[in-house]
């Protein structure tokens, strides 16, 4: 029933053109099709727009899907910079993000994620809202480092936190699922943050750091 409803609300909407240009390109060169779900993708932009966020730091850029997403609701003097370990991957993302009229408003720095965000830190870089979507494993520590980076009352969000049912599964013990559950009790209960749990499509977490 939850894929239905999903389905039928994705339906209202018409297709977009820089979003399906993404999707096939990532089809054409057989990258995982783990772009974020397009319901949540409108609710990155309607956050960025709502919190007025100007300086964006995504974790896993992918094929640009997010990015485009969050492009969208910062105003022209918005900045995004994305994290991304693969240099092709964060070269077709740049492409995409190009196409959609962003490339001279967004970054992408290629490279370890935890070790890039210490990098960050150490030159004073500050951000309004975070994404994450990238290896599950490191969800507690790019938390952490996330909130170290974020001017007072910047949001938080990040995909995935169901990992398709086996965060709920107590037969499922990996260490993604571990990493993840953490994650998310960080969210629920970390004194530093205001946080929430969706659970439409494979899970969003959202915080705002207080």
């Amino acid at each position: 029933m939850s894929e239905q409803i999903e389905s039928y609300l994705d339906s209202l909407f018409d297709k977009d053109a820089d979003l399906e240009r993404v999707l096939e390109g990532i089809r054409e060169r057989g990258m995982p099709e783990i772009s974020i779900a397009p319901g949540y993708g409108r609710l990155l932009t309607l956050l960025v727009a709502l919190t007025k966020a100007r300086n964006v730091l995504e974790i896993g850029a992918l094929g640009g899907y997010s990015g485009i997403c969050l492009m969208r609701g910062m105003t022209g003097e918005g900045r995004l910079t994305s994290l991304e370990l693969r240099e092709d991957y964060a070269a077709f993302a740049g492409s995409n993000l190009a196409a959609a009229g962003y490339g001279e408003r967004a970054e992408t720095i290629v490279g370890d994620a935890s070790a890039t965000l210490e990098k960050l830190a150490v030159e004073g870089r500050r951000f309004d809202f975070f994404f994450i979507d990238a290896d599950k494993e490191n969800y507690p520590n790019y938390l952490e480092q996330a909130i170290r980076l974020a001017r007072p009352g910047a949001v938080i969000a990040a995909d995935n936190t169901l990992l398709r049912g086996r965060t709920v599964n107590p037969d499922k013990m990996g260490p993604s699922v571990l990493a993840m559950r953490e994650f998310n009790r960080r969210i629920a209960q970390d004194p530093r943050l205001t946080g929430a749990h969706l659970p439409a499509y494979d899970g969003l977490a959202l915080a705002m750091v207080k």
